[in-house]
């Protein structure tokens, strides 16, 4: 906890006195430019990584940056009702699913984990296992990168099942993408959805 206070200390001392009117007129009430559905990862700031100041990300964060497919019922649906929220109330025009190398959400659909219990974990990954049709046979191992991208892509597709983004995207007025963050050297990779292919982001000065 002392940890914490020295931080909060050092975030008044810093980044709020650099913000300070925007947080002002924050308190007023929000006006996000995109929805970021990533991992909770420790590793992984969004704030940090797109260096983005209060008030622009409106960020939904769960295990393996999974969104489920579109079921309203009595249930209770943090990820689906954020998204409502953000879409339906602030008028997002941009939602962005990043997933991220390392995610050990992704690495467990591959290890037989039926000997262990857990209450939300494993019910939670199982919107995953479409990704798994493809696994090589034969007891060869597993291409987790390639199963880290493969979340992302079916993220967006449950994205869609989504009424009221479908229909903004198809009007234009929503944008989806897909990103990864590789952990180990910071690099960003962007899906193109017409190839299936994640293309890196030039860290260059966009001008």
């Amino acid at each position: 906890m002392k940890d914490l206070i020295r931080g909060f200390q050092e975030f008044r001392r810093t980044n709020f006195q650099q913000h300070e009117e925007r947080f002002r007129m924050l308190a007023e009430g929000q006006r996000p430019k995109a929805v970021l559905i990533t991992c909770c990862d420790s590793r992984v700031d969004p704030t940090l990584i797109f260096a983005a100041p209060p008030g622009d990300l409106f960020v939904i964060r769960n295990v393996a940056n999974l969104v489920p497919p579109y079921r309203p019922d009595g249930d209770y649906h943090g990820t689906s009702a954020a998204l409502e929220f953000a879409v339906r109330e602030l008028g997002v025009r941009m939602v962005v699913v990043m997933g991220h190398t390392k995610c050990g959400g992704v690495h467990a659909l591959t290890r037989d984990r039926t000997a262990e219990q857990t209450d939300f974990i494993g019910a939670w990954m199982t919107m995953a296992k479409p990704v798994l049709a493809d696994l090589p046979r034969g007891g060869q191992p597993p291409d987790l990168r390639a199963l880290e991208r493969q979340v992302v892509a079916l993220s967006l597709q449950n994205l869609r099942t989504f009424p009221w983004i479908a229909s903004r995207e198809q009007a234009g007025t929503l944008a989806l993408h897909g990103l990864m963050f590789n952990v180990a050297d910071a690099e960003l990779y962007q899906l193109d959805e017409s190839s299936g292919r994640f293309d890196p982001v030039s860290a260059a000065d966009p001008g």
